[in-house]
């Protein structure tokens, strides 16, 4: 079993993956999803892409072992470039991967929290927070 640590960090991932989802839904195309509602959108999913590749690094290195089909470096790298290239990001990279490359991550964090050792009660009091409103499925898990 992994540090209970590791759930808040599934969790914000979890979290992170659905507001992108969520802000990035209903576009065509990069250029609609880049320049509709004064930007506001593709802001908000380019900020939470940093916070995806950031608390991606902090999850325990073992457990992302298990997962080695998930490309975690990638992940760090794309975090980087993000964060320090602002004016020149490609606007088809953040569109792609919101759309369509989170997916498979997001299952296996689900996964993940089974592997985690967590105290009775953990999970239920970060669902119960408003932060993590869009995670509500994780109720499952609860034990």
């Amino acid at each position: 079993m992994f540090s209970n640590r590791n759930l808040t960090y599934i969790s914000t991932l979890l979290e992170c993956i659905e507001k992108i989802f969520l802000y990035s839904d209903g576009f065509n195309d990069a250029t609609e999803f880049a320049w509709a509602n004064d930007q506001l959108n593709f802001n908000a999913a380019w900020g939470l892409l940093l916070v995806v590749g950031e608390e991606s690094k902090k999850i325990d290195k073992g457990l992302k072992n298990i997962y080695s089909d998930i490309a975690w470096q990638q992940m760090a790298g794309k975090r980087n470039y993000l964060a320090h290239d602002y004016r020149g990001v490609d606007k088809e990279l953040v569109y792609q991967t919101s759309r369509y490359s989170l997916t498979k991550l997001k299952e296996a964090l689900i996964h993940m929290i089974d592997s985690v050792d967590y105290e009775d009660g953990a999970l239920a009091e970060a669902l119960d927070s408003p932060y993590y409103q869009h995670i509500q499925y994780l109720r499952t898990k609860l034990k």
